[in-house]
């Protein structure tokens, strides 16, 4: 039996992402249709989930979180503020709230909703699909049930990891969070070196995508170290050879590297601005602007990896 069995899921907030919980749980049998309400400003869009997926919509964000037993919070940072508000002393201590709002940490959950039982999560974009991965943060009064409603929650969006320590959330927001965005680039990056050698673009998209995935899926099968599977393709004055030494002479792993700081340096930026904004870090650190100080995340991070279905 699904620990989501004879609860009420409420999306606050019902973008893209809340749609494919939503898609997913139903799709698992998880919860049925009656078991979700979500809501949403715009008429249209009610509607449309409401026809598509057979659940309830209501205008009223306050109105869909009365009763629900986990809540899943699904705004935009700019209007968490706003919506928090109109949440804010109305929940109970057995409702269990998932955000998945970037950069909103638990601090400013707790305080902006009057409420402790919190769960801080980060999805990525293929989620979308069922294929997303997702590090999340349970506070310590979230109980051992209601985890284990969060983690069957965030499953519907792909596989899921709880870390014990909500930094690494903030770490893995530029890491898996943006991730996808550094593949993107270096797919499209590889499919105009394609068109530039003479290919048709939609052969050099085929042939960088099907690379990319199989090459994937051969390191998950394998369970190899990187470097051993570079090794593997990198015969001495071959093409791998020429290429990646053009590769490390532009320094790819540093840029990589820098990039990856950068995301996170953001992320605590975006934490901190949401904290000032309601008079939360007086007296706090200046970790936000020298996100180097956190360098090197623990051995033991990860607490659960399940896979997404």
């Amino acid at each position: 039996m699904s620990p989501l069995s004879n609860r009420t899921v409420a999306t606050i907030g019902s973008g893209v992402m809340a749609e494919s919980i939503i898609a997913g749980l139903l799709r698992g049998k998880l919860v049925g249709p009656g078991q979700i309400v979500g809501s949403e400003p715009r008429p249209e869009r009610r509607e449309e989930l409401a026809g598509q997926y057979g659940v309830r919509m209501v205008a009223s964000n306050a109105e869909a979180a009365a009763g629900a037993d986990v809540i899943l919070l699904s705004v935009k940072p700019q209007t968490l503020t706003k919506v928090g508000h109109e949440l804010g002393g109305h929940l109970k201590p057995n409702q269990l709230v998932v955000s998945i709002v970037a950069g909103a940490t638990c601090k400013v959950l707790t305080s902006l909703l009057d409420h402790r039982e919190v769960v801080r999560s980060m999805p990525n974009t293929p989620a979308q699909i069922g294929r997303g991965m997702t590090v999340w943060y349970a506070t310590p009064e979230v109980t051992e049930a209601q985890c284990d409603q969060a983690r069957v929650l965030l499953r519907a969006l792909g596989t899921d990891l709880q870390v014990e320590d909500e930094k690494y959330v903030e770490m893995a927001t530029a890491v898996s969070g943006t991730g996808p965005a550094y593949v993107f680039l270096v797919m499209e990056a590889l499919i105009d070196a394609a068109v530039h050698l003479g290919f048709p673009r939609h052969v050099a998209h085929d042939l960088v995508i099907e690379t990319l995935e199989g090459s994937t899926a051969f390191a998950k099968a394998t369970a190899q170290h990187p470097a051993v599977l570079r090794n593997m393709v990198t015969s001495p004055g071959g093409t791998s050879a020429a290429a990646i030494h053009e590769l490390e002479s532009g320094r790819l792993r540093t840029v990589l590297s820098e990039a990856v700081w950068a995301s996170y340096r953001r992320t605590l930026e975006l934490g901190a601005d949401l904290e000032k904004g309601l008079g939360l870090n007086e007296g706090a650190s200046d970790a936000a602007g020298n996100g180097r100080a956190a360098e090197g995340p623990a051995s033991n991070a990860s607490t659960h990896r399940r896979p997404g279905r």
